[in-house]
This record gives C-alpha cells, sequence and structure tokens, in this order.
C-alpha cells in the first residue's frame, strides 16, 4: 500500500515537473526546447510572462510562461554533397590523411557567405599545422552550402567544424614533468 502511494507521489511530482516548463517559440514556431541552439544563431529572446494576454495568444501550453527566440536566420545553411548532409563526414573522405598517420584534430569557425561558399574565420585547436593546412584545402574546394535565408534573401553564418582524423584512432595524451 505504501509503495502504491509513493509510486503515484512520484509520478505526480514527474507530471507537475513536466507541466512547470515554458513554452519555447523560436521564430515563431513552438518547438520543444532551446538547448541545441547554438548561442552565435540567437539575436534576442524574449520573456513572457504567464498572465492572460499570454495565455490567450498562445493557449493553455502557455501557462508557465513564453520564451521567444529570434534566430538571426528564419531557415539555416545546410550542406549537402555526395548522399551527406553532414559536413565534417564530407571533410573526413576528402582531407588526405593516410590511416597510418599519427591522429589528428582541427576545430574551427567557418563562415557560410550569402553565395554559399565556405570560409575559416577562426582556428579554435590544431594539433598540427600541416594537418590543418589539408583541412583548410579541403574546404575551400568543398562544393557550396545553401545559405541560411532571412526574410527572403541569402545572409552570412557561423558553424563550427570538429575533426579528428584517421577516424577511429586516439589522439596520444600530451607528455609532461611535473617537478616538485
Amino acid at each position: 500500500m505504501y509503495r502504491c502511494i509513493a509510486l503515484l507521489m512520484m509520478l505526480l511530482c514527474a507530471a507537475n515537473a513536466v507541466a512547470q516548463q515554458p513554452l519555447y517559440v523560436v521564430n515563431g514556431k513552438i518547438v520543444d526546447g532551446i538547448e541545441s541552439i547554438p548561442q552565435s544563431d540567437i539575436e534576442s529572446i524574449d520573456v513572457l510572462p504567464a498572465d492572460e494576454q499570454t495565455i490567450a495568444q498562445w493557449g493553455m501550453a502557455a501557462s508557465e510562461g513564453v520564451i521567444m527566440v529570434r534566430l538571426v536566420y528564419d531557415t539555416p545553411a545546410t550542406f549537402f554533397a555526395e548522399g551527406t548532409d553532414n559536413f565534417t563526414t564530407y571533410l573526413s573522405k576528402h582531407v588526405k590523411w593516410k590511416s597510418n598517420m599519427p591522429a589528428e584534430r582541427v576545430s574551427l569557425r567557418i563562415t557560410i557567405d550569402k553565395d554559399g561558399v565556405a570560409h575559416v574565420t577562426e582556428v579554435l585547436d590544431s594539433t598540427s599545422r600541416q594537418f590543418l593546412k589539408r583541412v583548410t584545402k579541403a574546404i575551400s574546394e568543398a562544393p557550396r552550402w545553401q545559405p541560411a535565408m532571412r526574410d527572403g534573401n541569402p545572409i552570412e553564418s557561423l558553424h563550427l567544424v570538429n575533426l579528428q582524423l584517421p577516424v577511429g584512432k586516439d589522439i596520444p595524451a600530451e607528455q609532461f614533468v611535473v617537478i616538485l
């Protein structure tokens, strides 16, 4: 009996926890959450209280308030070439790096311009100049993206590229000596 009551209480608490979330609206569309949106894609965030006007506009789903997010674009930039829509997968096939070579990684910030051309904007991390040079070359030779759009016009957008090759090979830990 006590176990049933405890289980029922846990279920009610879980249901209340789910119900006590605000309504998320991104570019006018209701979404489940905003955790996966990169900060650089957000132009503005407005928080609407759970008042009569908000509930009248958005319905009972807004009973805990509404978080309105405006992105810098209406539609994000997309990449599609050779059967993949993942730019990192495309790069891993086009960067000339043999499996017997040491594992290397690079993290880059790239800009997709209004014409859909990718440009390296910033090198965030690179384990070697040779690998960085090959990745940069593959990016410059890559097919064009479909640029991000805002109000029917193409706009620039920022993206991150994290690439490690050969795929599945670990990068050795850095060796260091601690002197006491």
